[in-house]
């Protein structure tokens, strides 16, 4: 291997290549920044753990005053909440549903799970209209479950620019619906929200809880979009340089199979690297990247930081996360709800 120090990220000497590293300073302050902002905004976190799938970093959320997790299905709640049971006297188990269908499915649960009804806030994706929240939570109340509230996911806020209006689109929905459950007589009734890109524009009232989950990592799209600086990125995988067949062009020996294949129409690429702030990852096979980049670039077997697109894609597809700090592997963190698709 060749030059592990690049211009601004230190890489670990002596990588076989692909791996994917978490920069534990950089993750260290993530994490501690969104708590502190939670924690001033008067809203509790409860980050979304489909991100990372990995119990060491929940653990790290959990003690810096997270209320609970986020998951996106029942196999990582099993690898991830089951295990952290120590953590708390007991675990509450909330599952969203968004029909009085579903929540008449759910009613087998019921006693040992609460209800969130999921309303849209604008991404048309799932979730009911917010003037219908009341009408689910009373299928649901019917089918003897409780219901603790109405969610909604923002991710319309995934598009430049579109932040700030996904946060307000977000609070509007919340309102109505949270209002409409309280009109049908039900208590207090959380509002739960959040993405990574409108996170930090969540006004105290209007969530009472916050769901992101690619802030404790970030990826590339969060630097295109302007989420995030370059050097808040916590998970980089690190590749090498193995051919040079032009000049402007590069091959890195780390495909879709470790980067993940996600670009959004609007990004510039598949993907960054850390230290040449204009290439661009261009063109993505199973085992190969093509850089493209102008002047000065990385030598042939030279050892580059690679920022994936979608940081919840990359780690999904390896068993484990090398853990760096100061350019040292100082441990290795099992991506445990790996492949916890359902």
């Amino acid at each position: 291997m060749m030059g592990a120090m690049m211009t601004g990220t230190l890489l670990p000497s002596g990588l076989a290549t692909p791996a994917t590293m978490v920069f534990a300073d950089r993750l260290e302050r993530n994490l501690a920044v969104m708590a502190a902002f939670a924690a001033d905004a008067g809203i509790a976190l409860r980050p979304h753990a489909k991100t990372h799938k990995c119990r060491q970093i929940a653990r790290r959320q959990m003690s810096l005053g997270a209320r609970g997790l986020t998951v996106a299905t029942v196999g990582e709640a099993g690898d991830l909440i089951g295990r952290l049971a120590d953590l708390a006297s007991q675990v509450q188990i909330t599952v969203g549903t968004d029909s009085a269908a579903a929540a008449e499915r759910l009613a087998p649960l019921a006693g040992r799970v609460r209800v969130m009804v999921e309303v849209d806030c604008g991404l048309a994706r799932s979730g009911v209209a917010p003037a219908d929240a009341a009408g689910v939570a009373q299928a649901a109340q019917q089918a003897g479950l409780e219901v603790s509230g109405v969610f909604t996911f923002p991710g319309h806020s995934y598009r430049p620019g579109g932040a700030a209006q996904a946060a307000a689109d977000e609070a509007t929905a919340l309102a109505q619906a949270a209002a409409g459950l309280a009109a049908a007589g039900f208590g207090v009734v959380e509002r739960s929200g959040g993405s990574t890109p409108s996170a930090r524009l969540a006004q105290p009232g209007a969530l009472s809880e916050l769901r992101p989950g690619v802030y404790a990592l970030n990826d590339a799209q969060q630097v295109e979009l302007g989420v995030a600086a370059m050097d808040e990125v916590a998970l980089m995988v690190a590749a090498t340089v193995v051919s040079r067949p032009a000049p402007g062009r590069i091959v890195l020996d780390a495909g879709s199979k470790v980067l993940g294949p996600d670009r959004p129409t609007w990004a510039s690429g598949h993907g960054r690297l850390a230290d040449w702030p204009a290439a661009r990852i261009t063109g993505l096979w199973e085992h190969h990247a093509v850089v493209a980049l102008d002047g000065d670039s990385p030598r042939l077997g030279e050892m580059v930081a690679v920022v994936p697109n979608h940081v919840c894609t990359a780690v999904n597809l390896v068993p484990e996360l090398l853990v760096a700090d100061r350019g040292q592997v100082v441990d290795r963190w099992p991506v445990a709800a790996r492949a916890a698709n359902r």
